[in-house]
């Protein structure tokens, strides 16, 4: 049926600017060579037996060259006379099956013949401990079984909570390694408790499976890996606090801080674990997710999913509006066992959506408080990971002019709408 809205969506939209927002840039040019280096430094890889079948684990997240990273490793392990074989390291994510999680790493690039080595896809657990309050401890079978684990990860603020751990190599052995049963289990915890619990649930691994090392990647604004960092498992407790914060520092923002309308072009679970990282759009589906200085904004609409979602839209709860292309292109499945695994199931909700781009911005528009037309305060992003050139309306100009991080790229112009009323990235 049509939508009967009073005043109808005849509303004057403002020109838009192209800006680009300026970061620290410091980046890692040669990938696989400093991964090498420091491999080859470290004395502490004597611990790799000749013989070993090494687990080396890797997660959904979509970390730059993560194949040339995930490469370079498995070659130096094999290159110590070990066996190295890759397991997928992702809690429920992929559908919760292991097929798909094996087409997760293989749209990354990471697959047996990349690698050069096996990829060992499985959701079977085995039991290797207990939390004080009876939680089972659960991980990957076949990783319990090797002769050692290596885990690969991005440290990055968590997108549901705020502790001295969130996502990094800690919560990849912790959860993405017990597979879907270890993440269920984790999840029914509460995410109240996740701050509290995330170490002490590693502590449980670290000292029942053979984790050797990780490898932490610390990401510049870019999205590119500034540096790289071993750091092995009896150490892994203590140093993660710092490299969070090394990476909290370094992570990229939306500089307008108060805004009537965010309009984000595409979601992605390969983006963020919550489709658009709430660390940037100020909203999260957990109570329990508190960051000072957040984005201020009344509404959000998503426009589309992203190619290598998959037809996973966690997320897509988080906006207030969308539109019919990005509901079609919905998996509902795949959506909604990381909904109920992680137990944040606002994520999956399906918001109001409309037949065009041009119909769910204005709406949004329609139901911002205290705007006057066009004077509505706007910006539109390609997603929550490419912060560098984005677009704002021109009512922010006055505010940005002059700001060290602001390089104003563009005249105002109007949306480039195209004739069927979607916007033109």
């Amino acid at each position: 049926m049509a939508l009967i809205i009073e005043g109808g969506l005849d509303l004057p939209l403002p020109r838009m600017v192209l800006v680009h927002q300026k970061f620290p840039d410091e980046q890692i040019d040669d990938l696989p060579g400093e991964v090498s280096r420091l491999i080859r430094l470290d004395g502490r890889t004597s611990r790799i037996r000749t013989g070993g079948r090494i687990a080396v684990a890797v997660g959904s997240r979509g970390i730059h060259a993560i194949d040339r990273i995930t490469r370079t490793v498995v070659d130096e392990i094999r290159r110590l006379g070990a066996a190295p074989f890759i397991v997928p390291s992702m809690g429920s994510h992929g559908g919760a099956t292991a097929e798909g999680q094996r087409k997760i790493l293989a749209n990354f690039g990471i697959t047996g013949e990349t690698m050069g080595a096996p990829v060992v896809s499985s959701m079977e657990t085995v039991q290797v401990g207990l939390l004080e309050d009876g939680t089972p401890v659960w991980l990957d079978r076949e990783a319990a079984a090797s002769d050692g684990i290596v885990v690969i990860n991005r440290i990055k603020p968590h997108t549901a909570f705020v502790g001295d751990y969130e996502s990094g190599l800690l919560k990849m052995v912790a959860i993405g390694l017990g597979k879907h049963r270890g993440a269920t289990d984790f999840h029914s915890c509460g995410m109240d408790r996740f701050a509290e619990l995330l170490p002490k649930l590693g502590r449980v691994v670290l000292e029942k499976a053979p984790i050797l090392f990780g490898l932490a990647v610390i990401e510049n604004a870019y999205e590119r890996p500034a540096r790289f960092e071993i750091v092995w498992g009896e150490d892994m407790i203590g140093r993660e606090p710092a490299l969070l914060r090394e990476a909290r520092a370094l992570m990229p923002r939306i500089i307008p801080g108060e805004i009537d309308v965010l309009v984000v072009h595409e979601i992605g679970k390969e983006i963020s674990g919550s489709g658009m990282d709430p660390n940037i759009t100020g909203r999260s589906s957990s109570p329990f997710f508190k960051r000072e200085n957040s984005l201020k904004v009344q509404r959000i609409v998503v426009l589309n999913l992203s190619k290598a979602s998959g037809g996973s839209a966690m997320g897509i709860g988080l906006a207030d509006f969308t539109t019919d292309r990005a509901v079609k292109a919905m998996n509902i499945d795949t959506t909604w066992i990381n909904c109920i695994t992680a137990g944040v199931t606002a994520s999956g909700k399906i918001p109001i959506h409309m037949p065009t781009d041009r119909e769910a911005i204005l709406l949004a528009l329609k139901t911002c408080a205290r705007v006057r037309h066009p004077q509505s305060r706007i910006v539109w992003i390609r997603n929550t990971l490419a912060l560098d050139r984005i677009r704002v309306s021109e009512p922010l100009l006055g505010e940005l002019k002059g700001h060290p991080q602001i390089q104003i790229a563009g005249d105002p112009a109007p949306m480039p709408f195209d004739e069927q009323g979607n916007l033109l990235y």
